[in-house]
């Protein structure tokens, strides 16, 4: 079981990190503004990998196959939830 957690959050934090490189065409590193601290690519990283490791223990795969599979399918629909929020924070802002 523990192997299987510490499969997920690697899958998931890995395909996270990729989604980022994808979206910002680079890696972003975290700063602290006066008044807020972006985490930069560790957002995408943390989101990909809690977001797969809930699925991996929600759905307790069989196999190492299923394992990597499940992660990689979180960790892009954590990805997608991310950019699904900013999107409905800019539609707010622009109403």
């Amino acid at each position: 079981m523990l192997t299987d957690i510490i499969f997920s959050l690697v899958i998931g934090g890995s395909v996270g990190i990729i989604g980022h490189v994808r979206k910002y065409g680079k890696i972003v590193m975290p700063r602290k503004t006066k008044r807020f601290i972006y985490l930069g690519f560790l957002e995408e990283l943390l989101l990909g990998a809690v977001a797969s490791l809930l699925l991996v223990l929600y759905t307790a795969p069989n196999s190492l196959v299923e394992i990597i599979l499940f992660s990689a399918i979180a960790g892009i629909g954590g990805d997608t939830v991310l950019s699904r929020f900013k999107l409905l924070k800019q539609n707010s802002e622009e109403k």
